[in-house]
């Protein structure tokens, strides 16, 4: 592990943030780990800059975790000016490491940009922290801008939406019977998907979206009387058995 002297350590905080740079990504490693093991404000520009070009997630984690170490007055505004940066993975880490400081005025600077961001990274990672950082009379207007991005992206990008949604808990009722209703089949499968998880956490995703997918080809009345003539037909050999008995 490299050494950090906070106190008279400028040679040492000067050997962490070269080491941030090194070709081997266990010493990038290491050096994250010692940076947050003795957090120093002088590191903050260092630490920051290097989440805009690591390649390595478990370094990207680490350099994250090194900046929650230090006091969140210095770390939030500097963090804040990477959501403009033009880098994608600036962005995305950056968002990622408001998500781990969990302070809740970081709330006002999840714009609609950010949540409509063309990256999918960062796309995603802007409805996680938002999610997880709004205010309570502000999960339905969240909501609401949610569920504009239904249908779009593959399975990993839809499935994380939809865990966004989930996590705002039962104000998405009503944009998702909205969107349970729209013309593009991808949509409605989508919100329906979504309540299905939200009623059942424990039904998996793909499942959920087969079913979803189901009921929009077939009409909601038509998939609920088959569903229930499927029911009734499984019970049909326990009834003639008993009645055997």
């Amino acid at each position: 592990m490299v050494p950090i002297n906070t106190t008279n350590g400028t040679p040492q905080i000067s050997a962490v943030a070269n080491a941030l740079r090194a070709e081997d990504s266990s010493v990038r490693l290491r050096a994250a780990l010692a940076a947050g093991s003795n957090p120093d404000p002088a590191l903050l520009d260092a630490l920051v800059e290097r989440c805009a070009v690591e390649p390595d997630f478990f370094v990207r984690d680490m350099l994250s975790w090194a900046l929650t170490r230090l006091a969140p007055e210095i770390t939030l505004p500097r963090v804040r000016r990477e959501l403009d940066a033009e880098r994608t993975q600036a962005r995305s880490q950056a968002l990622h490491t408001l998500s781990k400081i969990g302070d809740r005025s970081a709330w006002a600077w999840i714009t609609r940009d950010l949540l409509r961001d063309a990256d999918e990274e960062v796309a995603r990672t802007a409805w996680r922290v938002a999610a997880a950082l709004v205010p309570e009379d502000e999960k339905k207007a969240l909501a609401d801008e949610l569920a504009t991005r239904l249908g779009r992206g593959d399975r990993t990008v839809r499935l994380s939406l939809s865990r966004a949604l989930v996590g705002l808990g039962d104000v998405i009722e009503p944009a998702m019977e909205k969107a349970a209703v729209n013309p593009d089949p991808a949509v409605a499968a989508h919100a329906r998907a979504t309540v299905l998880l939200l009623r059942d956490p424990e039904t998996g995703f793909d499942a959920a979206i087969a079913e979803a997918r189901r009921v929009v080809t077939l009409g909601p009345e038509r998939a609920a009387a088959l569903a229930a003539a499927a029911s009734g037909a499984a019970e049909t050999p326990g009834t003639t058995e008993a009645a055997a008995c």
